[in-house]
């Protein structure tokens, strides 16, 4: 099987303004908005089986013009409706997806992809039964990998970001976040940023940038009695005020978990970065109770994630924000409370079923999540969280694409839309899941342009 990884989304549909997607089994469209309760088990599917297959005049086509999703649909029709616009079918690059299944391009909304050094020693420390806040008091955990990423230079971080950045894509990914939070002192926390945002211009993956200094307690903070929140205060005062005006985060984020960060000392860090002009984000209730769910509530944060551990009055508070109309998307991590050996995983059915529209993400990281295969984590969910197949599908697309505020760019096949779409090579989208870790993806397109193919 040969790969091509073509950067910076240069491929043959650079020839013509327009890309024609035909030959799918089936085309899952994601169309409509945000997925909650019982429309998250709703993916918007056009079957070739149900009007007489994959040559039929009807089979399902997506067609892509400079960039954008134009038309999703019956063949002929499409091609028909696009002539009549002045889009000729002789402007269109063909792509066939062989009998394959057409999804939106995957969207993974919470990952740490940044950071040196790795942390395999501390798979025996919890097979030994020592836990994750056990192993930060020691000096490890987060703390360890601090003091590599201090001293990775731009380019070798640059080199790791493009090197897992290439292994998502291959996986079906076409946007991800990507969160700092390695360094803990300004300049690290900077540079980070600043590779992030040097990936992004890259490509083909769009990345999405998350300033996260309040991610633990630096080393040098923590001999002065009141280390946690003389950290905040330095966060606040010395370290937002520099991310702000370097223009590059689009999100701020905190680890609001017993043992680290306070609701409180959450809302402190979250209310500055406000003020200074990023978007919110909450590492949520991952161990413990620690109020961060009513908290994610209460500020109207894009995404509260983890979960794993809320409150029932976290829970109601979530129920009640979408109620409302503001919607808090529920991103979920169920790879790394798999890998962290646990077993007590997000209530993800309790919160479909009181309406909290849930996203997945890989939490790729060194220490407790260490994949970068989202079509994984698809399989997890279902198996450990009790996700349907079309529920942990929308939680990587559509909704994955409201978890970080571009519902209206990416994470669904529909006109107007980014043309981020993946090729799979199985017959139905309900097989993404049911093949643990295999690599399904033949062809990935971002902005209409063909950026991965096997052959």
């Amino acid at each position: 099987m040969t790969l091509r990884v073509i950067h910076g989304g240069r491929g043959s549909a650079d020839l013509m303004p327009g890309l024609l997607v035909t030959g799918a089994s089936e085309v899952v469209t994601m169309a409509g908005g945000i997925r909650a309760g019982a429309d998250q088990d709703d993916p918007g599917v056009f079957r070739a089986a149900d009007v007489g297959g994959v040559d039929a005049p009807d089979a399902p086509v997506v067609a892509c013009w400079e960039g954008r999703v134009v038309a999703v649909g019956p063949r002929e029709g499409v091609v028909a409706a696009l002539a009549a616009d002045g889009l000729p079918a002789s402007r269109f690059a063909r792509l066939d997806a062989d009998g394959g299944t057409v999804t939106p391009g995957l969207v993974d909304p919470h990952t740490h992809l940044l950071f040196a050094g790795t942390r395999e020693g501390e798979l025996r420390l919890r097979q030994r039964g020592a836990g994750y806040l056990e192993i930060l008091a020691a000096g490890g955990g987060i703390l360890s990998t601090v003091a590599a990423t201090r001293a990775a230079t731009e380019d070798e971080l640059l080199a790791h970001g493009r090197r897992w950045l290439d292994e998502m894509l291959a996986h079906g990914v076409t946007t991800v976040e990507v969160k700092s939070g390695y360094g803990l002192d300004p300049a690290t926390e900077l540079r980070l940023l600043h590779v992030a945002g040097l990936l992004a211009e890259e490509g083909p993956v769009e990345v999405v940038p998350t300033y996260l200094g309040a991610h633990a307690v630096p080393p040098e903070f923590r001999s002065q009695p009141d280390a946690t929140d003389a950290y905040v205060r330095s966060i606040v005062h010395d370290q937002l005020p520099l991310v702000a005006a370097q223009g590059i985060a689009r999100f701020c984020d905190v680890f609001c978990e017993e043992g680290v960060f306070s609701a409180d000392q959450s809302r402190t860090v979250l209310e500055a970065a406000r003020a200074v002009g990023l978007d919110l984000r909450l590492h949520a209730d991952e161990i413990a109770p620690s109020g961060g769910a009513e908290l994610a509530a209460e500020l109207g944060v894009v995404s509260a994630d983890h979960l794993a551990a809320p409150s029932e009055a976290g829970i109601d508070a979530l129920a009640e924000a979408a109620r409302g109309g503001r919607p808090v998307v529920a991103t979920l991590l169920p790879a790394t409370t798999w890998f962290l050996m646990t077993h007590h995983y997000a209530p993800a059915r309790r919160l479909i079923e009181r309406g909290v529209p849930v996203a997945l993400a890989s939490d790729f990281n060194p220490g407790t999540s260490p994949t970068p295969n989202l079509a994984l984590v698809l399989t997890v969910a279902c198996l450990e969280l009790g996700l349907t197949p079309s529920e942990a599908l929308a939680g990587v697309t559509v909704n994955a694409a409201h978890a970080l505020g571009l519902g209206d760019e990416v994470g669904s096949l529909e006109p107007d839309r980014q043309a981020d779409l993946v090729i799979w090579r199985v017959p139905t989208h309900l097989q993404i899941p049911y093949f643990p870790g295999a690599n399904l993806v033949r062809s990935v397109v971002k902005r209409g342009q063909i950026v991965l193919e096997r052959a």
